[in-house]
């Protein structure tokens, strides 16, 4: 999909440079990328010590 975008050259410039990525396109993916992961990380911490699995673990690992 093409899109135009207003960006601030010197920001993605920057990107650029640190991430070692050479195209602007390459850039904008890795973000929206990293952007979509924390969003998930941050829906899951909401049921941090809210879910009981009542799991062995000994058991999985078939340890008696």
């Amino acid at each position: 999909m093409r899109t135009t975008l207003d960006l601030p050259e010197h920001l993605l410039n920057e990107v650029m440079q640190v991430t070692h990525t050479r195209t602007k396109t390459a850039v904008i993916i890795m973000a929206l990328e990293d952007l979509l992961r924390k969003s998930r990380i941050s829906e899951l911490k909401k049921y941090r010590g809210n879910i009981n699995l009542d799991i062995d673990l000994d058991e999985i690992r078939d340890r008696h």
